[in-house]
């Protein structure tokens, strides 16, 4: 990265790129899409770009067109690309999208073996941007294989205490053998997190719990400061050592389930660099992902601050 201002929000992880159709139904009956970039740490960058912050994505992508395409659109908007980096002869993972709202939206994900985004070693991380950077947002599906693990690894015991290092444990079951491998690998990552965020299925993996609260104060033992358990239509529940908050959902017309979440993201990263208290935060990241949810696309959906203060009533 530029090594001369640090960056506000420096994300870690897969980068890809999305084709959502441009019709509802099937994937076998879509004759139109639109491409755009996808991943959710690239996600997270895209959305703390929107909001007006400084930020990077660590990540691999493929000597190929999507590969070309994914760098430039990052760079139009806004997002450090110093450290995307080309893999010579590797093709970009490709997801494509299917909308069937209000609650079916599969994805089909074409990720060659090896996956590109593996591919981050120790060796060609920027340490000292990654160090400076205000927030580090890793998610735990960068944990699945080497040597992406160790950079991960690498990148989370650098941070210094005084910083946010967020884990979120966006669980992708294609990338692990099984459910006990990523908790495994989860729980070694979990000490050096200032923040966690998952749903409530993922808390489950890595903890053990089937409620929320339970799972709360599990994910808070390993020292973090911020344990975020999202509920879905239950809304989202925060918990911080000595209390609990759970906001009520945004209620909206869900035209896409994807990507709500790392507009959540985005927005948690503006509360969390505003330095807000816990209920104002869970407000504004809801009503993020609430927008994003109410859109078909996900990088290209996502909101700018008076849209979300607009919704969230701040």
């Amino acid at each position: 990265m530029d090594g001369m201002v640090p960056l506000d929000v420096v994300t870690i992880g897969r980068t890809l790129v999305d084709l959502y159709p441009l019709q509802d139904g099937p994937l076998e009956q879509v004759t139109a899409f639109e491409k755009s970039v996808g991943g959710s740490p690239t996600n997270v960058a895209v959305a703390a770009a929107r909001l007006g912050y400084r930020s990077g994505v660590v990540s691999r992508v493929g000597d190929d067109a999507f590969g070309r395409f994914a760098r430039s659109q990052l760079a139009h908007w806004g997002v450090d690309i110093s450290q995307v980096r080309t893999v010579p002869g590797g093709v970009t993972p490709v997801a494509f999208c299917e909308i069937s709202p209000p609650d079916s939206f599969p994805l089909t994900i074409y990720r060659p073996d090896p996956p590109v985004d593996v591919a981050i070693a120790v060796d060609e991380l920027d340490m000292d941007a990654i160090v400076a950077a205000r927030i580090l947002w890793m998610t735990m599906s960068g944990l699945a294989a080497e040597p992406s693990r160790a950079a991960h690894h690498a990148c989370v015991t650098s941070r210094s205490a005084g910083s946010h290092t967020v884990i979120d444990l966006d669980f992708r079951r294609a990338f692990w053998a099984s459910e006990a491998e990523a908790a495994t690998a989860a729980r070694d990552a979990l000490p050096y997190a200032t923040v966690i965020v998952g749903n409530l299925d993922e808390c489950r993996i890595v903890t053990g719990a089937k409620d929320a609260a339970t799972a709360a104060d599990f994910l808070l033992s390993f020292g973090a400061a911020l344990v975020i358990v999202k509920l879905g239509g239950e809304g989202v529940l925060g918990a911080i050592p000595g209390g609990r908050v759970t906001v009520a959902p945004i209620e909206v017309k869900v035209a896409n389930g994807l990507g709500a979440g790392d507009a959540f993201g985005g927005a948690l990263c503006h509360a969390l660099l505003s330095g807000w208290e816990l209920e104002r935060a869970l407000v504004f990241a809801n009503a993020a992902g609430a927008i994003v949810a109410s859109r078909r696309g996900c990088s290209i959906a996502m909101p700018t601050l008076n849209e979300i203060e607009d919704l969230a009533g701040l």
